[in-house]
């Protein structure tokens, strides 16, 4: 059974398949019926705007049924195990896809190896975010191989995707966080200046993230942690600003940078739909 829960689970052609098809998904979206008659669950435990925008739109252009699920749509409420859940699910839906804090969770049920698991956000990845940011790059620069992306604040789940699909497809993924927020196996550069110095693609994300309760103190810690334009001016020539959002401009990111012309950040929001209809392909063996 194939899954997606992490993106150590692809090697560099299934990534880069991933991304062909993306491609060819954003100039035809309804290149393929793989989902015709068949139903995806989607199951959300936190909320979400791109990640159910894009999974719903894109499923139905797949010729699909999304079955969106809520924490209290289920039994799991109530006690019902994931195995059992599990069992269900596999009887009735092509895949399913999950959006919740507990990485083990996500792994519990894909272990019953019932159905394909993807994973649509947890504390740990998200790897479809990261697939999408690829696909960005790439229209962008054209190849992946050599490129430079920075990324700058708390070295979360976001970057920890980032580091790993990107180091699969030749991107270096420098990661710059203050003491305390640094994400453990990366490139980490503390210095934001020093860290963005030659990079093509400067990113970033919320500071305060679903869940955070010391919010005031990570403000203060990663203050000096933002995309503004003096930090774009000293990447790379042409280097563009990427964030996964939702965005808190004066925050993370400056208004000028988050609305201006060195920015991919919509792009990177429509290119999720792309990105993750090519993966369901290559989860459902397409």
């Amino acid at each position: 059974m194939n899954h997606l829960l992490t993106g150590d689970e692809l090697g560099r052609d299934e990534v880069l398949w991933i991304l062909d098809r993306a491609e060819a998904f954003k100039r035809e979206p309804l290149g393929s019926d793989l989902l015709a008659r068949r139903s995806v669950a989607l199951i959300f435990q936190k909320p979400s705007t791109r990640t159910r925008v894009s999974f719903e739109s894109g499923i139905v252009e797949m010729g699909g049924h999304p079955m969106v699920i809520r924490p209290d749509d289920l039994q799991l409420q109530r006690g019902e195990s994931l195995r059992d859940t599990a069992r269900v699910l596999g009887r009735h839906v092509a895949a399913v896809g999950v959006r919740t804090h507990d990485d083990g969770e996500l792994r519990r049920l894909a272990a019953e190896d019932q159905l394909p698991v993807f994973n649509m956000l947890t504390q740990g990845h998200h790897p479809c975010q990261a697939l999408a940011d690829l696909l960005t790059l790439r229209e962008a620069f054209g190849e992946l191989d050599g490129l430079k992306l920075t990324y700058v604040g708390d070295g979360n789940n976001v970057a920890r995707s980032l580091v790993v699909l990107g180091s699969k497809v030749g991107v270096e993924v420098v990661v710059s966080s203050p003491p305390g927020y640094q994400l453990d196996g990366a490139t980490t550069v503390e210095d934001p200046r020093e860290a963005v110095a030659g990079a093509q693609a400067v990113y970033t994300d919320v500071w305060v993230s679903m869940g955070d309760v010391d919010t005031e103190k990570r403000r203060q810690v990663l203050a000096g942690y933002a995309i503004d334009d003096e930090l774009l001016a000293a990447a790379a020539p042409g280097a563009i600003a990427l964030h996964c959002l939702p965005a808190h401009p004066g925050e993370e990111i400056s208004e000028s940078v988050l609305y201006g012309e060195r920015q991919r950040i919509w792009d990177q929001a429509e290119n999720r739909r792309h990105a993750q209809k090519a993966m369901l392909e290559c989860l459902l063996g397409a």
